[in-house]
């Protein structure tokens, strides 16, 4: 498999077929701190901070890399915690795409630390 954060996303064109649990896991190899939803269908991963402040530099963070990628997560924010969430929709499950994304959030993540 090549290194995710190499990769860039691309759009859903056509009918594909979302990932199976078996494929996710494979791939989680690579964001061993994210894990597969119970129904097989997102990639999720909690961050914790020291402050609010940091929380909402991380999201920030976040959306820009979302921007970039053009693909966007779903976030739940808290004071020092946020819950980042990644599915494709087009697909109604998992694509390759979110976890170009996951890779790319756990590098900002390692780096604001």
């Amino acid at each position: 498999m090549l290194e995710l954060t190499k990769k860039h996303c691309v759009p859903c064109k056509g009918k594909i077929s979302s990932l199976t649990v078996e494929q996710a896991n494979v791939m989680l190899q690579e964001i061993p701190m994210w894990q597969v939803s119970q129904d097989g269908v997102k990639i999720y991963r909690s961050f914790q901070f020291k402050s609010f402040y940091q929380t909402i530099a991380f999201v920030n963070a976040v959306a820009w890399i979302s921007h970039q990628q053009e693909h966007h997560p779903h976030l739940e924010i808290d004071y020092n915690k946020c819950i980042v969430e990644y599915w494709t929709h087009a697909i109604e499950g998992l694509s390759e795409n979110d976890f170009i994304c996951a890779t790319k959030v756990d590098g900002l993540y390692l780096h604001q630390k």
